[in-house]
């Protein structure tokens, strides 16, 4: 028996293997998302906001957009590479 697979019961729901990759890929989207928010949080929060305050400055609010925009394109990049390794 495999990690995926549980013993037979009555109580037990069958799960198809269709059913496992789709939860595999919203675990995965999750994962994604949160480390996603994570790196920006940190590293954009980091290069950009040189004084906390209540609200962000104007430059403040261009370096995180900026920022944000290159980590969207950079993740985007290496997906697209690793995709086309695997095939």
């Amino acid at each position: 028996m495999d990690s995926f697979s549980s013993p037979s019961s009555g109580s037990s729901p069958n799960f198809s293997k269709e059913d496992l990759m789709d939860q595999l890929k919203v675990q995965l989207a999750q994962a994604y998302a949160e480390e996603f928010l994570e790196t920006v949080r940190g590293k954009c929060f980091e290069k950009c906001i040189t004084k906390p305050g209540s609200s962000l400055s104007g430059s403040e609010s261009s370096c995180i957009s900026r920022c944000v925009d290159r980590y969207i394109e950079a993740t985007g990049i290496i997906g697209k590479a690793l995709f086309n390794q695997q095939h």
